[in-house]
């Protein structure tokens, strides 16, 4: 008897329900709790003097932060979609939003994702589609739908091996892939940006991606949300249900999959996010050789209360930063790059 395939629609709506419902996360840690900045009692600077802001494709962020990939597809996403939208607008910090696979394939859905740039007009956005359709018959015509879709300024392909061997749905055909996601770099108009979404970068995956093209790599590591538990609630079966939990340990942490990227792509700019949580997270990143850091589970459960608490959450961020480097005695973020972090 064949497995019922959940249409895609619904599968997305799943996905928001499970993870602002269930309790979702990684049984590792991000494994940033091994790390310590510097305190310098004399830091030489005043807290207003601290700078977050940085130039990254062609735009302005004001602060090194990232609305990471979440969602689209659904009329409850395309809400999502504008808070976070909204927020990223007024607080000039980027935005990637979900798979749009959906999009590209039923196009009355293509304004739940629509309704990011209509929001911010100026912001930093990145598009997203999952690498693997790129072995189902995507090519690069199809990245440049997705990009056009909401005139993003670079494209995520995402990489999810693990999940889509443990979804009922899932595309497990990954060989050859990579010779794919280099010919889409070489012929895209934006960059490309290789992300995780929750497991982690090794070094030799970092090696190849680099090799391939990609402008940045996102880690995501293991810490945050786990996707194997979120499959878990959509399983079909109990059998299903104890594929997906064995995996809830699975995974590169989060600092690790840093320190495998800087040193198997020292070119690179690198992306964290997996299991951040706030600005001192953040600024640990940086420290380690990080450009943008990425939150999205803390960013999803804000925007489906309010715009107002969405701005609550990135203001809380970008204070805890700002208080950070200044305890660092680091002006702005190419001296929060430079400054010492030790290993406990």
């Amino acid at each position: 008897m064949m497995e019922k395939v959940t249409p895609i629609g619904t599968r997305k709506a799943d996905h928001i329900r499970i993870n602002l419902e269930e309790d979702v996360r990684s049984g590792l840690t991000t494994g940033l709790e091994h790390y310590r900045l510097i305190h310098q009692a004399l830091p030489e600077l005043d807290l207003e003097q601290v700078d977050l802001g940085l130039d990254l494709f062609g735009k302005r962020l004001r602060a090194p932060l990232l609305i990471s990939s979440m969602t689209g597809g659904t009329p409850e996403a395309e809400a999502i979609n504008r808070v976070l939208a909204q927020a990223a607008a007024e607080r000039g910090i980027a935005l990637g939003v979900g798979s749009q696979r959906a999009a590209l394939e039923h196009p009355e859905l293509a304004p739940t994702f629509q309704v990011v740039r209509q929001q911010a007009p100026d912001g930093l956005l990145f598009a997203n589609l999952g690498a693997v359709q790129l072995n189902y018959g995507y090519g690069v015509d199809h990245c440049r739908r997705a990009v056009e879709m909401i005139a993003a300024d670079a494209l995520i392909l995402h990489f999810n091996p693990l999940q889509e061997a443990v979804q009922v749905e899932g595309q497990t055909h990954f060989s050859g892939l990579l010779s794919r996601v280099e010919e889409v770099c070489h012929r895209l108009e934006v960059p490309v940006i290789a992300k995780e979404v929750g497991w982690g970068i090794s070094e030799k995956a970092a090696r190849l991606l680099a090799e391939a093209g990609v402008a940045a790599i996102d880690v995501a590591g293991a810490g945050g949300t786990s996707w194997t538990q979120v499959e878990m609630h959509r399983a079909h079966t109990l059998s299903q249900k104890r594929l997906a939990a064995a995996f809830v340990d699975w995974g590169i942490p989060t600092a690790e999959a840093i320190r495998n990227v800087r040193q198997a792509a020292p070119d690179s700019l690198v992306f964290a996010s997996g299991g951040l949580r706030n600005g001192v997270e953040m600024v640990k990143c940086i420290a380690l050789g990080v450009t943008l850091g990425g939150m999205a589970g803390p960013f999803l459960k804000a925007a489906a209360v309010s715009l107002e608490e969405t701005l609550r959450l990135i203001d809380e961020i970008t204070q805890e930063m700002s208080v950070a480097m200044f305890a660092c005695g680091a002006a702005d973020l190419k001296q929060m790059q430079n400054s010492p972090i030790t290993r406990i």
